[in-house]
């Protein structure tokens, strides 16, 4: 295996996916330092409460956000890494992309603007999720999938470096006080909102990528192409979204709080892992056979870092400034949830997607996600912040799970 790796690192590809992951690397490294670093200062400044009002803002626009994205960042990220050198190819793949998105960027934006005014919590802190609302237009313009196809991480790296330290900065210089909660989520917005203005112009300028006008028959043909990989995108939100989302609406503010707080912890070792799944996609794409290292290295890293995380609760917590009794078990069942997170990343975007089995990764996303949001109600009712981090844990077991079987089931008949 380790003659495997060095062989792989010393080649052509392998120096352009070691280049690619530091860049990605550079890129997480201040996404996670910067959250670490701003995060107690906001808890203690404007409290759990309003933090979980920004979080229930922020759980909400989500859903959207994967309609927005449509799934292009794993279908127009294959198209580009297929077709990077046919300039035609690429403007007709980057005219489909925004037109589909500014589509569903409307309807999106119409749809949420309905929803704040006919629900009385939502339309009392409407400032707050209609700020919310408006870094949709940054994920539709920031062309990630196309610096990902690319394999150019390295403008998706500079682009939002200077985005999150701006906005850490912005952080420390206009939240000064517990009312000053309604710029927070105004100012990510604003980030996410410059930093698709900078990708954008990067596609103009530096690839020439031209817009054409699509027809509407193309823009029917693309909606209908990308529709299983969207289900596997959206779908997943009815139990990964969800908890914090129903937990938001039943419970206090403060338990959704608590709840994000450490979630993000959780987040940051996901984003970790998930970089290299996304440096490692286009690159399985081309050679299909590197899939057997790359699970071997995911689940060793994803064992490591959940015990890390467990062992380090009382430094998580006691940095948080956060005092909660039943905190550590939200702590490990959502650590335990990262498991099933990789085995879905590993099986179904690496090896299922990569081989154009799209509808059978659709297939079990679809089960599992409503398996996952059924037990989600119950389980949130009954027992609050313990019962969302359970549903998490168990749903993305479900998921990762049922991709493995499909798998293992494969790799035994091709054996037989």
């Amino acid at each position: 295996m380790l003659d495997k790796i060095k062989n792989n690192i010393k080649s052509k590809q392998g120096k352009v996916l070691i280049g690619n992951f530091f860049s990605l690397s550079a890129l997480q490294l201040v996404g996670m330092l910067l959250p670490l670093i701003t995060l107690p200062y906001v808890l203690r400044v404007i409290g759990l409460e309003k933090y979980g009002l920004i979080a229930l803002a922020l759980s909400l626009v989500a859903y959207f956000n994967s309609i927005v994205d449509f799934s292009f960042r794993i279908t127009a990220t294959r198209d580009v890494a297929v077709f990077r050198n046919s300039p035609k190819k690429l403007n007709l793949i980057y005219s489909k992309v925004t037109t589909v998105k500014a589509i569903f960027l409307t309807l999106s934006l119409i749809l949420l603007t309905l929803i704040i005014i006919i629900y009385p919590p939502f339309y009392e802190e409407k400032f707050i999720f209609f700020s919310a609302s408006l870094s949709l237009i940054g994920y539709m313009l920031f062309p990630e999938w196309f610096f990902q196809g690319m394999e150019k991480m390295k403008y998706i790296t500079v682009i939002n470096i200077i985005v999150k330290v701006a906005f850490a900065l912005s952080v420390f210089v206009f939240i000064k006080e517990e009312n000053d909660y309604i710029l927070y989520p105004l100012m990510t917005s604003l980030g996410l909102f410059f930093s698709g203005l900078a990708g954008q112009y990067i596609l103009i300028k530096k690839y020439k990528l031209k817009f054409y006008r699509m027809s509407f028959k193309r823009i029917k043909s693309t909606i209908n192409i990308n529709i299983p990989i969207f289900v596997n995108q959206f779908i997943p939100n009815l139990y990964n979204n969800t908890g914090g989302f129903l937990l938001g609406i039943f419970c206090a503010p403060t338990l959704l709080g608590l709840y994000t707080a450490v979630r993000q912890i959780i987040d940051l070792a996901i984003t970790l892992l998930t970089i290299i799944s996304r440096v490692f996609f286009p690159y399985l794409n081309k050679n299909k056979s590197a899939f057997y290292i790359y699970k071997k290295i995911m689940f060793t890293l994803t064992v490591l870092g959940v015990l890390i995380i467990i062992l380090s609760n009382q430094i998580i917590f006691w940095y948080l400034d956060i005092d909660y009794s039943s905190g550590i078990w939200v702590l490990i069942l959502l650590s335990l949830s990262i498991i099933g997170n990789t085995a879905y990343d590993v099986f179904g975007l690496n090896y299922f997607i990569v081989n154009n089995e799209d509808n059978l990764v659709m297939s079990n996303t679809i089960k599992m996600s409503i398996i996952g949001f059924i037990i989600t109600i119950p389980l949130i009712y009954f027992f609050d912040i313990i019962g969302a981090a359970l549903s998490l844990m168990l749903s993305r077991s479900l998921m990762g799970g049922g991709l493995y079987l499909k798998f293992f089931q494969l790799k035994n008949t091709k054996n037989n």
